[in-house]
């Protein structure tokens, strides 16, 4: 084991989450070890088990994180092109995906079933949809209403398309990228009065 460093509580938190990523997304969930996690740490299971009570709750700490740094990738500008903002922020879900894909696939398939992984997950879907109805040209509450309840599906059906990617890859990531801004696009068009891609076909 190597010398352990002195480091904040932070810095301590955010080096085990930083070795966790790594290890999650080489290895399937269950093949994750919290004394894997210590030993490349460099810390002792103790101090580690002082930060994470268990497995669940390291791996939920890194999809937080992970969720977080994608939203903030994920920019939408009503002054700016709706196209090019969806392709930027796919383009960064995707990239994230494929560079992680056990961790992506622990948290759809291993944990389908756990409730903080699983509210992470929609919390980060709903964010993104409420970002879509602030940029889309909504005439009113009633439109409004309609376009979120298809922004939700939508939202889900990439989800389960990436994921199911993942286990076969059947197309390029921008053909991926592509379905999922065509889906989109070609679901709300026929409830606005404003067709909000006309740059799109």
């Amino acid at each position: 084991m190597p010398p352990r460093q002195r480091l904040s509580p932070t810095e301590r938190r955010a080096q085990l989450l930083t070795v966790a990523a790594r290890l999650f997304a080489a290895r399937p969930y269950d093949e994750v070890l919290m004394e894997d996690v210590a030993e490349r740490a460099g810390v002792s299971r103790a101090l580690l088990y002082r930060h994470f009570p268990g497995k669940r709750d390291l791996f939920a700490a890194l999809y937080q994180q992970a969720a977080e740094q994608l939203l903030a990738k994920t920019r939408l500008d009503p002054a700016e092109s709706l196209v090019e903002q969806l392709t930027e922020g796919l383009d960064a879900h995707i990239e994230y995906f494929a560079e992680n894909r056990n961790t992506v696939l622990a948290a759809n398939r291993a944990l389908a079933g756990d409730r903080l992984i699983q509210t992470i997950i929609a919390n980060e879907l709903d964010a993104l949809r409420e970002r879509l109805l602030g940029v889309l040209p909504l005439a009113d509450d009633t439109t409004r209403e309609a376009v979120s309840g298809v922004l939700k599906s939508w939202l889900v059906f990439v989800q389960v398309l990436c994921v199911d990617w993942l286990t076969e890859e059947t197309c390029t990531r921008t053909e991926l990228r592509d379905v999922c801004i065509g889906a989109v696009l070609g679901a709300i068009r026929p409830l606005l009065d404003e067709d909000p891609a006309p740059d799109w076909p």
